[in-house]
């Protein structure tokens, strides 16, 4: 009789399992994943909250804050902003885009919007 060479056994995390995603060779990932592509980011600006207008949204979940931008073109500008979460005065936030402000809230006691 001849001899069978030796049979490789597939590793224990292979043995009835799915690979994990990762674990997958570069040609199975997905066509947006390309070699070679970067993504840029659009800088965020530092500004520092300097007043707390009032809450706003149907529920109360967004803050109007006054901050003033600490760098960027518009360094120094006091502008009017919807955050959403925990906020005190002097906090820091990023700023995504300077050139649009929020409105400005009414003192409706009916609610909604005047038009």
């Amino acid at each position: 009789m001849a001899e069978q060479p030796p049979q490789k056994q597939a590793p224990p995390a292979a043995q009835g399992k799915k690979p994990a995603p990762s674990a997958q060779a570069p040609e199975q990932q997905p066509a947006t994943q390309q070699k070679g592509t970067t993504v840029n980011f659009t800088p965020a600006l530092p500004a520092v909250v300097e007043e707390i207008v009032g809450r706003t949204g149907t529920r109360g979940g967004i803050i109007q804050v006054r901050c003033k931008l600490l760098d960027g073109i518009d360094k120094g500008k006091v502008m009017r902003r919807n955050v959403k979460g925990p906020i005190r005065e002097n906090d820091i936030i990023l700023l995504r885009e300077t050139e649009i402000e929020a409105r400005s809230l009414t003192q409706n006691s009916k609610g909604g919007r005047k038009t």
